[in-house]
């Protein structure tokens, strides 16, 4: 790791603002721009996030042990969180969003809807993993343990508990999702949190985090070309989407 003559937050930063400002730019353009949006959302912040790990700037995503065991209890981990999240809006879809706040498979044309839902699993599965991971625990949850003092984030172990850094945390996740979501995005974040810390490995977080947006993605195209409603039509679960 280079040495600590900055504050080194922009690695960690850098990805997740320039994600979120993409997502509030895509929202506003024009529908003929949508795929082009829903591309560089992918291909922008996951390639900072490539740019900065050739630059030797996430330490903290070296040594992962690879072994069969623990990458299936991070996957088990991962689908079962993903469970978790679907679980009561499935069982009670009374309880989800209005209708309208869903992607929409066909937004780049009937012909790509191939194409929109590798994007959008790219995305889902892939970037936002660890750009999410990296700025949530890796740098707030780091950073919340020294803001009040001033020191330097990155000298404090990854994965270290605190009450202060572990209430930043849920607090943060939890209200930086829909209003619908609050219930899930807590036992979701409380679930990961504690694998976390016995995990102790952000690369471990980053494969629960992949696992359990890829199942909710799996699941939502299988449901729609599988299943259908008591109207016949197919079931419509794009708002986990």
């Amino acid at each position: 790791m280079a040495a600590n003559k900055d504050h080194g937050f922009w690695p960690y930063l850098a990805p997740m603002f320039i994600f979120l400002g993409l997502v509030e730019l895509g929202g506003r353009a024009p529908e003929a721009a949508a795929g082009v949006f829903l591309t560089l959302r992918v291909v922008v912040p996951l390639g900072l996030v490539v740019w900065f790990a050739s630059r030797g700037r996430y330490p903290e995503l070296r040594g992962y042990l690879v072994s069969a065991r623990g990458v299936a209890s991070d996957v088990g981990i991962g689908l079962l969180g993903g469970a978790i999240w679907m679980a009561p809006y499935v069982a009670f879809p009374a309880l989800g969003p209005e209708p309208g706040d869903a992607f929409d498979p066909q937004l780049m044309g009937e012909e790509f809807v191939a194409l929109a839902l590798g994007l959008r699993f790219a995305g889902y599965a892939l970037a936002t993993p660890f750009i999410e991971e990296l700025f949530v625990r890796s740098w707030l949850l780091r950073y919340a343990d020294v803001v009040l003092e001033r020191r330097d984030f990155r000298k404090v172990p990854i994965a270290r508990y605190t009450r202060r850094s572990f209430l930043t945390v849920v607090i943060y996740f939890t209200f930086s999702h829909a209003p619908w979501e609050f219930p899930v995005s807590l036992a979701w974040v409380l679930l990961t949190q504690w694998w976390f810390y016995r995990r102790g490995h952000l690369m471990s977080l980053v494969i629960v985090h992949a696992a359990s947006n890829g199942g909710i993605f799996l699941a939502v195209v299988a449901a729609h070309a599988l299943l259908t409603g008591a109207d016949g039509a197919a079931v419509d679960w794009w708002f986990f989407l």
